[in-house]
């Protein structure tokens, strides 16, 4: 099924993602890496049992729903018994927890509710409304974790929730892409004017929590991204080639280490 422009309430996450509109992982994919890597991927999804945390967070702090978790009752996922429970409980859509995982969970939901400011994110919100819309024939999506007047939240779960680091984390990762496609998606479809801001979660002890935004400096780069993106994957289309790297390429070693290595002649010099 393919979806009109507009703002669905009770879309399942596996409707959202089979919709062929462009959101912004295929974005950051076209941009940032190649489109032969997004042609890969949206021919041969791949389900990595490391989302299973994330999904499960999102599920009890978001919506504090833990009816989609099924526990496994064992130490961890070696036997053929935990895995025939795992395959048993994807197969229904569902996400197969050892004890430990769920504790781990439940202890990054209490730690995200007990912060002041994901707590109100997180408190009278909408959770998980998808969001489509249409620019020159191309549809686009977005899938907002929380929505509150004038404020959009994305909740990510990672090994290090140090602001001082995420700067580096939305350049690695194209937050800075995610961040405009969602505020200026949302301004197309419903005339709202949104900030984002990102609730972050670390995933163990002692599951300390950041909220942090970027830049409007920032933002205005990924939306040169985005336009980038969408540009390449029009050119993509009409001529139904999707280039990889390029044959051949003259590169230079990273700044830093031409520094030490120019520092080192001058020493010896």
């Amino acid at each position: 099924m393919t979806y009109a422009p507009g703002v669905y309430a009770g879309i399942t996450n596996k409707d959202y993602h089979a919709d062929p509109a462009l959101g912004s992982t295929s974005l950051k994919t076209l941009a940032l890496r190649t489109p032969a890597h997004w042609k890969w991927e949206r021919e041969n999804p791949v389900h990595k049992d490391a989302f299973d945390i994330g999904t499960a967070a999102h599920s009890l702090i978001l919506e504090d729903d833990d009816s989609q978790l099924v526990l496994v009752e064992a130490n961890d996922w070696k036997t053929k018994a935990a895995q025939a429970e795992k395959a048993k409980a994807r197969s229904e859509g569902k996400i197969a927890l050892l004890p430990k995982e769920l504790a781990q969970v439940k202890a990054m939901r209490d730690s995200a509710m007990a912060h002041p400011l994901a707590r109100n994110a997180f408190t009278n919100h909408r959770a998980e409304e998808s969001v489509f819309w249409e620019e020159d024939g191309q549809m686009f999506k977005c899938r907002p974790d929380a929505w509150k007047q004038g404020l959009v939240v994305d909740l990510k779960t990672s090994a290090d929730a140090d602001p001082n680091e995420f700067g580096k984390v939305a350049f690695n990762f194209g937050y800075f892409m995610s961040a405009p496609h969602y505020v200026d998606g949302i301004k197309k479809v419903t005339g709202e004017d949104v900030k984002f801001a990102f609730v972050n979660v670390e995933k163990s002890p002692p599951y300390l929590v950041s909220v942090t935004e970027l830049t409007e400096s920032d933002m205005n780069r990924g939306r040169y991204q985005l336009d980038r993106a969408k540009r390449i994957y029009r050119e993509c289309v009409a001529s139904g080639n999707w280039p990889g790297y390029p044959a051949f390429t003259t590169v230079s070693m990273p700044t830093w280490a031409q520094n030490n290595l120019d520092e080192m002649e001058f020493t010896d010099a």
